[in-house]
């Protein structure tokens, strides 16, 4: 029956899909990224569908000295299935647009995010092991201490901080899930007869991919006075009117209690330029509240006594500013100037 039949955009979007999902089988699925003062350049783990990429010898180097486990790609079943579990789907997207059938879409539906889940609890599950089942004769024995890495965003682990996201293969698979949920809630409704315009159903894409690129944007992170240590002198942040932040163009937030520590980071080049998307301050005048560096208005003075001895306070407006003048007598400086 006709009515059983996909969309024709539907159709073509998800022979689209299933050609994506080839490409998955050649990028990093998901990187975990390792940052310490003994590496300023950083260590990177990717992970892909059969292999494992990045610095893995050196990783492994220091794995054995706390305990953990080496890597090794032997090791991991996932490696010899997951490829053909990528091929399945890739064919099971473009057999469903060939064939046109909406209960294909439903059984596909299903079985794309019960392999999602599947996938994920697995990953958590070979983190975990990977974190806690330690060698009792390491070198080095921290009570207490598990090394899990996160499953999505940081973690900071001894001195190292951790950073876990999907990498291009990984937010391929997610823009599909998406893109396959919504074909699913406009079949659907077609079913139920009400109508969409075929125009509707060909603007998704674009809607959708603008959805995920914004899904990506980079924002500073609340700073837990009391909790958080600064990036630079490790120190426990206890005023917030003096904290700032840099975040990173994949969305990692080095925090930092005085703005004498934010330079020194930037100037000790632990991070390339271009990796960096903003430098954010906190708002002198509202503890709560991000100014970006570049837009922020800044006073200097001797008087503030900041942690490190930076003594700035930035402002999201001039007139907050110009009030504090009158208290604490200072100078107006640029950021630009600050940088230098």
């Amino acid at each position: 029956m006709k009515t059983n039949r996909l969309k024709k955009a539907t159709r073509i979007i998800l022979f689209l899909c299933g050609l994506s999902l080839i490409a998955v089988l050649y990028v990093p699925m998901w990187s975990i990224e390792l940052n310490a003062p003994q590496y300023p350049e950083g260590l990177s783990l990717a992970i892909y569908a059969n292999r494992l990429g990045g610095n893995v010898d050196i990783i492994n180097g220091l794995n054995h000295y706390i305990g953990m486990k080496t890597l090794h790609e032997k090791d991991f079943v996932e490696f010899s299935v997951l490829p053909y579990f990528i091929l399945f789907f890739a064919a099971a997207f473009v057999l469903t647009a060939l064939i046109g059938k909406r209960k294909l879409l439903y059984i596909l539906f299903m079985l794309f995010v019960s392999f999602g889940v599947l996938a994920m609890v697995d990953f958590w599950r070979w983190e975990y092991n990977y974190g806690h089942d330690l060698n009792p004769e390491a070198a080095i024995k921290v009570p207490g201490m598990s090394y899990q890495p996160p499953l999505i965003g940081y973690k900071q682990l001894l001195n190292f901080g951790a950073y876990s996201m999907p990498d291009i293969g990984g937010w391929i698979f997610v823009l599909v899930g998406v893109l396959l949920l919504l074909l699913l809630i406009i079949e659907l409704r077609s079913v139920k007869k009400m109508k969409l315009s075929a125009d509707t159903v060909k603007l998704m894409v674009p809607i959708i991919s603008l959805l995920f690129l914004s899904s990506c944007k980079t924002e500073p992170k609340p700073i837990n006075m009391g909790k958080d240590s600064c990036d630079f002198c490790k120190m426990t942040i206890s005023d917030n009117r003096f904290g700032a932040e840099i975040v990173t163009k994949k969305g990692k937030a080095y925090k930092f209690d005085d703005t004498h520590c934010l330079l020194s980071f930037l100037h000790s080049k632990m991070i390339e330029q271009k990796e960096i998307a903003d430098v954010y301050f906190i708002d002198f005048s509202n503890e709560h509240a991000f100014v970006k560096a570049d837009q922020a208005f800044i006073l200097h003075s001797e008087l503030f006594r900041s942690p490190m001895n930076g003594n700035i306070a930035a402002f999201a407006n001039e007139d907050s500013m110009k009030k504090l003048m009158q208290q604490y007598s200072g100078k107006s400086i640029t950021w630009r100037e600050l940088n230098q």
